[in-house]
């Protein structure tokens, strides 16, 4: 059996669909004609209260059209130092928006109102300009943390007082919404911007959707053509990206229960000397030091379990909805041979 906790974007469409797939009515998105990615983005928009959206091919690319459009050349860019606009990205920030970023270090990848406060630049010519903070929810490199509505609010009180956009990585924010209970649109009241992912968790082949006023989607439309962005019968796609909304995002609280079981089950092993809270459905543990985290994934692998080196001794596991229980019992088995 493969047992695959590589990440959440390994899920593959279920039969229903791919059925919404291939009876999709489409037409040319860059003639914006193809009428079920125009569904989808207002379906999109209004779960989060926003006047648009814009299917995008990636997460990456919805992050970066949204940094581009906030920010002019030598502005700053404020995020914490786990954040995937930084470390994955491939260095877009600097090559897309010739902006620089500066970098907090939180807790878990949550930063405060206080820490951005405190590194917000003067208005002093040897400076950039800070003009954006981006946050993360849940943070992936902080073992899927959720953060503080409140401490949320707090933070966009300080960028309206700065004259600063507040925008939202939200791949995996459906994950928070379903544990915190929280309501989308209060989270559309206060972000400029969010990219909300179709290909993690929620199990579409691919693709974000990245929300806005409609001046704001309307100018990041023409930032994903430059990028090569433009979409044909994109609708295809689109369908698939419905079908999870509809269906798929309440579910996720089992990816949840089985990624709590999973720290407890690697938590006995011996080589395993820490694991992060599971908040959500990631799960980061640590090796004790004298064993490398590439080697054990290896191991691991050859038996049959696939996870991801997350550093120099931490691992990273991530369920999802093709990750049920009958293959947390199979690695249950797998692990308790280890022991």
């Amino acid at each position: 059996m493969n047992l695959e906790l590589r990440s959440d974007t390994f899920t593959k469409p279920t039969l229903e669909m791919l059925e919404a797939m291939f009876t999709a009515k489409v037409g040319d998105d860059v003639f914006e004609e193809d009428e079920t990615t125009i569904a989808l983005e207002n379906k999109a928009a209004t779960i989060f209260g926003y006047e648009a959206g814009l299917f995008c091919m990636s997460g990456t690319m919805t992050n970066q059209i949204a940094i581009k459009c906030h920010t002019q050349p030598s502005d700053e860019v404020i995020c914490d130092a786990l954040s995937h606009i930084y470390l994955y990205e491939g260095g877009g920030i600097a090559s897309n928006s010739l902006v620089s970023t500066q970098l907090l270090n939180g807790d878990r990848g949550r930063i405060t109102a206080t820490q951005i406060e405190d590194v917000i630049k003067q208005d002093n010519v040897h400076y950039p300009i800070s003009k954006l903070v981006s946050l993360e929810n849940t943070v992936n490199k902080g073992g899927g943390s959720i953060y503080d509505f409140n401490e949320i609010k707090k933070i966009k009180t300080l960028c309206a007082t700065h004259k600063m956009a507040l925008h939202l990585d939200g791949a995996r924010l459906f994950n928070a919404l379903v544990e915190t209970h929280e309501n989308p649109t209060d989270f559309g009241q206060e972000f400029d911007s969010i990219s909300i992912c179709l290909s993690k968790g929620l199990g579409s082949p691919m693709g974000s959707v990245l929300l806005g006023t409609k001046e704001f989607i309307k100018q990041a439309r023409r930032v994903r053509k430059r990028l090569g962005g433009g979409w044909r019968q994109s609708g295809y796609l689109a369908a698939a990206g419905i079908f999870a909304l509809d269906h798929n995002i309440n579910r996720l609280k089992e990816d949840h229960r089985r990624a709590k079981e999973l720290a407890t089950i690697f938590a006995a092993l011996p080589e395993v000397i820490n694991i992060l809270p599971v908040d959500t459905n990631i799960v980061i543990f640590e090796l004790d030091h004298q064993y490398i985290s590439t080697d054990f994934v290896t191991k691991l692998n050859k038996k049959g379990i696939k996870t991801s080196p997350f550093g120099k001794h931490h691992i990273r596991l991530v369920t999802h909805l093709d990750f049920g229980d009958i293959e947390l019992e199979a690695c249950r088995e797998i692990i308790e041979k280890m022991k």
